[in-house]
């Protein structure tokens, strides 16, 4: 993690903040809460996080807000991209979108406090990043020390999945103007009157802000917020290379979006236009148009062979998926999951996924592939009895030191060298060779080498849950969380 230092510090320097809590439940089997859709490669080879971090990382360091489950994951992307943040704020609890800007803007604000902060969700896809960039930098000139702004989007259709911003004929400076009002989801008929009238922007949830001006707007319009969050990062405490806000003020927050808190109560609030090819990947229609197609209009991503198909969006990340006579269809097979939907159907996902909840069915929320701070490990088989996973450790990494009350171990190498701890005794296996942990033994896994370990486990005992856990020392800082291996 960056420090908060006077590094890029110049009056006026816009400072990144990305918010990266969200779950995508429209894009399920594939995005889920424990591994929302910004984590994932949807269109090119990064993630949709790594994408906006690297469009923020054009101004400066990116500062990123997220929460206890991602935390490890979004840490391991950004090192991947090679984009040191300048700080991994941890949320004890989701409270929308005007707490998160508020803490960093409290952040920002002990280190330059005439800083821009641009606000920005982590999961939205822009394909030309030179418009992007145009259109803050003409924001961040418009708003001077003590206005507030967001980016809207150019409609390019009466869509009725977004909110919007009515903004003044005439602008305060290219492409910027001042904002009228902000309107909810609109039905078919309204939306097509905002298009018409061409006053009309979609509101992307992208804003700018001069920190200080945030602040005042907070202490005016929802001081108990600011209070609250205040004292969760005078609170906070730092975990590694995460700076993770104190619980109890920030759970005692009412939580609210910036729309809501702050924008539409702002005296002369702007908005600037932003033609950039923007789009918030919340369906799988709308990752399908930001998608290359063959050229019967379908986009194949992974193991796919399609015949006779059209305008379908097929999709597998983990075995063949064959499709035959399909018309304007979406398919994703995932190892435990496959979603078939009409692609006019597919915004009632979020409610399959609702029931699926409801149900007790860990397919909601649960991926059958869990990432670690260490590496991963993937469900291959369980029962009543047993469970068998393939755990993939990354060079160097290590689990804890643990112990197990009612499940005994058998861990075969497939790939690499791995270094075992078992009660007093620490020793190598290498490829084919294998170990058994007994329930009550103390023991460790590491990987000593250069290249991944992998191993298969097998897990038999009364109960093989992820909480029968007992952690003595651990790398991470995860000693009182007993829910991760």
């Amino acid at each position: 993690m960056g420090d908060m230092t006077k590094r890029d510090s110049a009056t006026g320097a816009i400072h990144p903040v990305i918010l990266s809590g969200g779950s995508g439940t429209r894009l399920w089997p594939l995005s889920r809460e424990c591994r929302p859709k910004q984590l994932h490669c949807l269109i090119g080879s990064e993630s949709l996080l790594q994408e906006t971090a690297a469009r923020a990382a054009e101004w400066s360091a990116p500062l990123i807000v997220s929460n206890e489950e991602h935390r490890f994951q979004i840490a391991e992307q950004m090192r991947q991209a090679g984009i040191a943040p300048r700080a991994l704020i941890i949320e004890p609890s989701a409270r929308n979108t005007a707490p998160a800007a508020a803490v960093a803007a409290l952040l920002l604000a002990e280190e330059d406090p005439s800083a821009r902060m641009l606000v920005m969700p982590s999961d939205h896809a822009i394909r030309d990043v030179a418009a992007f960039r145009a259109a803050v930098e003409a924001c961040a000139a418009a708003v001077g020390d003590d206005r507030l702004a967001c980016l809207g989007v150019t409609p390019t259709r009466p869509h009725t999945g977004y909110g919007y911003v009515e903004r003044t004929p005439e602008p305060v400076a290219p492409g910027v103007a001042s904002i009228v009002r902000f309107v909810e989801k609109p039905d078919a008929a309204r939306a097509a009157e905002f298009i018409e009238s061409g006053n009309f922007l979609w509101n992307a949830g992208i804003f700018l802000f001069p920190v200080a001006a945030y602040l005042d707007a907070l202490a005016e319009y929802r001081p108990e917020m600011l209070e609250l969050c205040h004292a969760a990062v005078e609170e906070g405490t730092r975990d590694l290379d995460f700076l993770r806000l104190a619980e109890a003020p920030f759970s005692r927050i009412d939580g609210d979006s910036i729309d809501y808190a702050v924008m539409e109560h702002a005296k002369d609030a702007l908005v600037a236009e932003l033609d950039a090819g923007w789009s918030d990947i919340g369906s799988w229609s709308s990752l399908h148009e930001e998608s290359p197609s063959d050229p019967s209009g379908n986009a194949l991503v992974g193991d796919v062979t399609a015949m006779d198909c059209t305008g379908s969006y097929l999709r597998s990340d983990s075995r063949l998926l064959v499709a035959i006579g399909l018309e304007d269809l979406v398919v994703v097979a995932e190892d435990d999951a496959v979603l078939v939907a009409r692609k006019g159907e597919d915004q009632r996902v979020k409610d399959a996924v609702a029931d699926l909840k409801a149900r007790g069915r860990k397919e909601a929320t649960l991926n059958t592939t869990s990432f670690r701070p260490w590496g991963t490990f993937q469900t291959i088989d369980e029962g009543p009895r047993f469970h068998v996973k393939h755990i993939m450790v990354k060079p160097g990494e290590s689990l804890s030191l643990q112990m197990h009350h009612h499940r005994s171990e058998h861990w075969i190498v497939v790939e690499g060298t791995a270094e075992v701890t078992r009660d007093e005794d620490t020793f190598l296996l290498f490829e084919n060779e294998s170990v058994f942990i007994r329930a009550g033994q103390t023991h460790r896994l590491r990987n000593p080498g250069k290249l991944p370990l992998r191993l298969i486990e097998v897990q038999s005992g009364a109960y093989c849950g992820e909480d029968d856990i007992v952690r003595f020392t651990d790398e991470y800082g995860r000693i009182k969380v007993l829910s991760e291996k």
